[in-house]
């Protein structure tokens, strides 16, 4: 039997696809949702150099997004050629590299007018007002109209004319949020132009965002733009960051590290003015900040890189939301260098949410709220975004997860006598009680310090059940958790000793072989910064490395396991902080047992001295897990607390 020859499939034909379906699939990369559509209308209206944005939406700016701007116009001549695809008052064409502006593409109203119905009304000086008209790409003819000066976009029915991507939309309520939140994210960096958004949905005109433009200083303009955007505690707690190398200029604010959040959706990075979110950059901030927070807790910061266009291709991402530089390891550097540097000039500095969150918890107040708040969330942090509409818990803006009972019991028993403690300058602890058993405890100390109580943190004047030491300040008091604090004090000792001796390493007897592939090339010219970290490798033939050496102070340890962390973050990042934070874990562990221990019994001179160390050393506001190590309460809230203000 033969079988028959089954036909060949079609041939497919090459066509040229008309306007309106290449427009639509423009509006596709370019559009994804109205939070799109009002940061593409929004930076038109910057690089017009408008300096009033006024914008209003309805139904979550599925019905209605409308952009009102006071800047330099169009001429009647130019509306037709603005919604062409491809044409641009913005760049020449001969440097695509060399863009001082938000758009370049010259897609973003043609793409509009592809899917939705859209009208444009424009001013410019010297010449009469006019407007056109666009539907599911097709113009309409310039018509006169009255504007006095600048702008007015307005489209209606986003994606009528692609039904499909409606059924993708999030609720009114959900895409409304993400506009504002786009519209916030733009104002961040534009502190001297006033931008308001008003939701005009069944007919309301209600008022959701507005920020007035800021004169003056542009660092003070921007601080004050920041605390109207990100609230004034972020303002209160931020440290004004400001660095250059190579180029590169940083700018911003970042957040002290007890004023960290539960998720990184405070995390704004800029680059020459343009929001984006480059996993580089953020990875940089997180690695900034890996000395003072827990994998499970994110810095706060507005960072601001400034640099010559022809270090940075904006041109890789269909919104613009993502960049590449030309040299990534030097962002990343100054970066983490400039942010560690103001960290390190706040020197005990703890956020004032320390105090507030303390007072709050002392305040009486309803049961139900009681519950809600002691109820938390189970990071012990409730994000403002996340708060329930009905009130409920207020935002605890430093806390890190509450330790369950077991952590309890390991953490007592490695502060229990027997474990060895480290000569710091203070005695041996005491034997310890058994939980449950201790009797209430309180030492006062004689005054001895004169002049102390004008220093930051005061003087010693009492401890508290072995672990709470209390001062008195010129205008309060300070409550420090001995243990806490002590341990912060060991961790930075330790780590400048081992800067200055550098990472001892052990050879092993045998090498471990490591097959890793394609990516043992990438890891081998990381070889020499490894070996500075104690981890020796070198090439064992094709896509394999043997292992000479590792970390002294990590003992017993699967190389292969370590280098392939390594080698995901090269490839990730182009850079790897996972060695540095294991032996950074490894000294907090040894600081740990190295401190002095709750429920020991201080003497005043040791109390004091204490206090004196944790002024000279950076990072003593908050031990080596994020927590705060002291709380500082003013006498005015104090007095406030027992109603005698």
């Amino acid at each position: 039997m033969t079988l028959q020859e089954t036909p060949p499939p079609p041939r497919p034909v090459i066509r040229q696809l008309d306007e309106a379906a290449i427009n639509r699939i423009a509006a596709g990369e370019v559009v994804e949702r109205p939070a799109s559509a009002v940061k593409e209308l929004v930076e038109n209206a910057l690089d017009a150099g408008a300096r009033r944005i006024e914008v209003t939406i309805a139904a979550g700016g599925k019905r209605l997004i409308r952009i009102k701007d006071d800047g330099c116009g169009m001429t009647p001549e130019e509306l037709p050629l603005a919604l062409a695809r491809h044409a641009t008052s913005k760049i020449g064409g001969s440097d695509l590299l060399a863009i001082h502006s938000f758009g370049f593409r010259g897609e973003a109203l043609a793409s509009l007018g592809a899917v939705g119905r859209l009208v444009l009304t424009s001013r410019a000086h010297g010449h009469e007002a006019a407007a056109i008209r666009v539907e599911g790409g097709q113009l309409g003819p310039v018509t006169p109209a009255a504007l006095e000066r600048g702008t007015v976009v307005e489209l209606r029915d986003l994606f009528h004319a692609t039904p499909a991507r409606l059924k993708f939309m999030r609720s009114d309520r959900a895409e409304g949020q993400a506009l504002a939140e786009a519209l916030r994210r733009l104002a961040m960096a534009e502190p001297h132009v006033a931008f308001s958004l008003r939701d005009a949905t069944d007919g309301r005109d209600r008022e959701v965002f507005r920020v007035d433009a800021e004169t003056g200083d542009p660092v003070e303009a921007l601080g004050r733009r920041l605390a109207a955007i990100l609230g004034r505690e972020f303002h209160d707690n931020a440290l004004p960051v400001d660095g250059s190398r190579e180029g590169l200029h940083l700018t911003g604010f970042a957040a002290l590290p007890t004023y960290s959040r539960g998720a990184g959706v405070s995390q704004h990075v800029f680059v020459n003015g343009r929001p984006v979110t480059d996993r580089q950059l953020t990875g940089a901030l997180r690695a900034a900040y890996m000395d003072f927070l827990s994998r499970d807790r994110f810095p706060t910061a507005a960072l601001f890189v400034e640099c010559d266009p022809h270090l940075v291709d904006v041109n890789v991402h269909p919104a613009k939301s993502e960049v590449r530089f030309r040299d990534p390891q030097a962002v990343r550097g100054l970066i983490v260098s400039t942010i560690r540097a103001a960290l390190s000039g706040a020197g005990h500095r703890a956020s004032t949410t320390v105090a507030q969150e303390t007072l709050g918890m002392m305040r009486p107040g309803p049961a139900v709220e009681r519950a809600a708040e002691r109820a938390g969330d189970a990071g012990g942090l409730i994000d403002e975004e996340d708060r329930p509409a009905g009130g409920g818990a207020p935002a605890r803006v430093y806390q890190m997860d509450r330790p369950s009972m077991r952590a309890m019991q390991v953490a007592r028993a490695g502060q229990a006598p027997g474990m060895g403690e480290s000569s710091f300058g203070f005695e041996t602890a005491p034997p310890a009680r058994l939980p449950g058993t201790e009797t209430p405890s309180a030492r006062v100390e004689p005054e001895a310090e004169s002049g102390a109580e004008s220093l930051p943190l005061g003087a010693a004047r009492a401890q508290l059940h072995g672990n709470w030491i209390v001062a008195q300040t010129e205008t309060g008091m300070v409550l420090v958790d001995q243990h806490a604090a002590h341990e912060r004090l060991v961790y930075e000792r330790l780590k400048r000793q081992m800067a200055e001796t550098g990472v001892a390493a052990q050879a092993l007897l045998v090498p471990e072989i490591v097959d890793l592939g394609a990516g043992a090339a990438r890891l081998l010219e990381a070889a020499e910064e490894l070996s500075t970290l104690g981890l020796s490798i070198e090439s064992f033939g094709p896509g394999t490395v043997a292992v000479r050496e590792t970390p002294a102070m990590l003992g017993r340890i699967d190389a292969g396991a370590l280098l392939r962390d390594i080698l995901d973050e090269l490839e990730d990042l182009d850079a790897s902080t996972a060695l540095p934070a294991r032996l950074d874990a490894i000294l907090s562990r040894v600081a740990c047992h190295g401190s002095v221990r709750s429920g020991r019994r201080m003497r005043a001179e040791e109390m004091n001295a204490l206090l004196r160390e944790m002024e000279a050393t950076p990072g003593s506001g908050q031990c080596n897990h994020g927590r705060p190590t002291y709380v500082e309460l003013q006498l005015s809230d104090i007095e406030k607390l027992f109603g005698r203000r």
